[in-house]
């Protein structure tokens, strides 16, 4: 099989837009297998990019080239990246879409792309995935040197990226909500230590108290909101057959806290 080039963007697919990028990978590196993970990320919703990003990267083998494209700023003074982490490369723009994957990567090479020779001819303010981005995809599966693209650069890392910790409580925020309605927060299962139990942690969404922590959707009833890890270890608020996004009105960027509390016998 050859090389592997996945597509991540905001684009939809009413509009031409993501053929004309698999146009021009094509043409570079017509042996390419390409592969979408979602073209129906919101809207300039960069954390929902980079969070779907982050639960899809790791299945594909090693070498592959995830080219994202979430970028409301194209065509202002944002960087243009290419990112080697964990065996694969990242093709995109550098407003916070790599900030998950690389907060799993203990150690990563990036470079600003800089040299115009692996992009198209012609460069359009308002199209950087078409002109800049699929070509630059397209050389690194065909076997381009990152050395080649550009400079070193150092990776925007956004605050959303980032989980507080005071004493028992941490404090994050929605990172995406899915198609179900589940509301999808910045912290792993990792980050909950301690926590094992379903009356061991409550999450605070403004007014919002949730603290029903079970293991699978279909342990509380139908319409009852909960608390779990989801697939990609991230913790979720969700309810049973029904949208807590909607019931709660809860948003993307939206503010919430971890509360963990002591187990019977601990602090003593």
């Amino acid at each position: 099989m050859g090389p592997i080039i996945t597509l991540l963007t905001d684009f939809g697919m009413e509009d031409g837009y993501v053929a004309s990028m698999k146009g021009v990978i094509l043409g570079i590196c017509p042996g390419a297998s390409l592969v979408d993970i979602s073209h129906e990320i919101p809207p300039q919703d960069v954390r929902a990019g980079a969070y779907v990003l982050s639960t899809a990267y790791s299945h594909f083998p090693g070498g592959t080239v995830h080219l994202a494209v979430v970028d409301p700023g194209v065509g202002s003074g944002r960087r243009a990246l290419a990112v080697k982490a964990a065996g694969q490369y990242f093709v995109g723009p550098d407003n916070g879409l790599f900030a998950l994957v690389l907060r799993e990567s203990s150690g990563w090479n990036a470079r600003s792309l800089e040299n115009s020779a692996y992009w198209r001819p012609e460069v359009s303010t308002t199209f950087h995935g078409r002109d800049v981005f699929a070509p630059v995809a397209a050389h690194l599966a065909a076997g381009l040197a990152m050395e080649a693209l550009g400079s070193p650069a150092e990776v925007l890392l956004p605050p959303w990226n980032a989980v507080s910790r005071k004493g028992n409580r941490l404090e994050g925020e929605v990172l995406h909500i899915d198609r179900f309605g589940n509301i999808i927060s910045n912290v792993k299962k990792e980050q909950m230590q301690g926590v094992a139990a379903a009356d061991e942690l409550t999450v605070m969404l403004g007014e919002h108290r949730i603290d029903r922590f079970v293991d699978t959707y279909a342990q509380v009833e139908p319409g009852r909101l909960l608390l779990l890890f989801g697939s990609s270890g991230y913790l979720e608020v969700a309810m049973n057959q029904g949208s807590a996004a909607a019931a709660l009105g809860v948003r993307s960027g939206d503010r919430l806290e971890c509360i963990v509390r002591e187990r019977p016998g601990e602090g003593d």
